[in-house]
């Protein structure tokens, strides 16, 4: 009998123990969606934007805020974390690569603050003129849709070759070519590293300055400061009114962060805000 009733005295433990674990997985759930905890998760390109986010670490703490950065170096991962909840909100792309990627995957985000402009350049380890481009020259360029456009854009800005008028062209989308220039796809962070072995490469600034190349001294064209391509804070649509949100937005649209871009990176990166 006392082995009955110590058994039985055991399970009921245990249920209300498995019973108290089980409602605690929703309630923290919920409390991350709801944005009211007091720690802002943002996933970023290592340079300009981690360093960027960095600067905001003492005026958010001020808040009540503990800013966490987490470092991605490619273009994908950070919107997929995002959509998966392990990220409050990401800083690193630009409003059509944004579009592009939600209407691809189906994620629910928007951009909540247009923050800079990172200006697309071409770069050559040997040219120091686009025109002396030579027939049949390798151009190598980002093979994500939205970049692949704007390289192609530029190169056509620039007299390199023709394009059709649309907005996301592709090679194939080239109408004139004199110089069989070689369009060669390669992920945005694989190019920089591919200078040599290129006759040129069209670079997003944020891989450019981590190679060590300034685009207003090194870029043999860049593109036009009126660009459409800011970089913008996004985040997930259920979470784009959240308090923590507001306090990021409100910390990186401010004086401080703007002069602090213009300081540092010399015109090479432009304050959108």
């Amino acid at each position: 009998m006392k082995a009955k009733k110590l058994l039985g005295i055991s399970l009921s433990v245990l249920l209300t123990l498995g019973a108290a674990g089980c409602s605690s997985k929703p309630a923290e759930k919920e409390a991350a969606k709801s944005g009211d905890d007091k720690v802002i998760v943002v996933g970023a390109t290592p340079n300009p934007h981690a360093e960027i986010l960095e600067q905001l670490k003492p005026v958010l703490k001020e808040k009540g805020y503990e800013l966490q950065v987490k470092v991605f170096n490619d273009y994908v991962i950070p919107n997929t974390a995002l959509s998966e909840g392990s990220l409050d909100a990401n800083y690193f792309q630009h409003i059509p690569y944004l579009e592009e990627t939600v209407k691809e995957k189906g994620y629910k985000l928007t951009s909540v603050a247009k923050i800079h402009l990172e200006p697309l350049g071409l770069y050559s380890k040997e040219l120091k003129d686009v025109k002396n481009l030579k027939d049949g020259a390798t151009i190598a360029i980002p093979n994500d849709a939205t970049n692949m456009a704007r390289a192609l854009k530029l190169l056509a800005d620039n007299g390199v070759l023709k394009v059709k008028d649309a907005e996301l062209i592709t090679k194939n989308d080239i109408t004139e070519n004199p110089k069989k220039i070689v369009i060669k796809e390669l992920n945005a962070e694989q190019l920089a590293t591919v200078l040599q072995d290129v006759d040129a490469a069209v670079i997003n600034t944020n891989y450019a300055l981590t190679a060590k190349l300034n685009p207003t001294k090194d870029a043999l064209i860049l593109e036009a400061k009126d660009s459409p391509y800011s970089n913008v804070i996004a985040t997930r649509e259920d979470n784009k009114d959240s308090e923590k949100i507001k306090a990021l937005v409100e910390a990186i649209q401010s004086d401080q962060i703007k002069k602090f871009i213009e300081e540092k990176y010399e015109g090479c990166i432009i304050p959108s805000f």
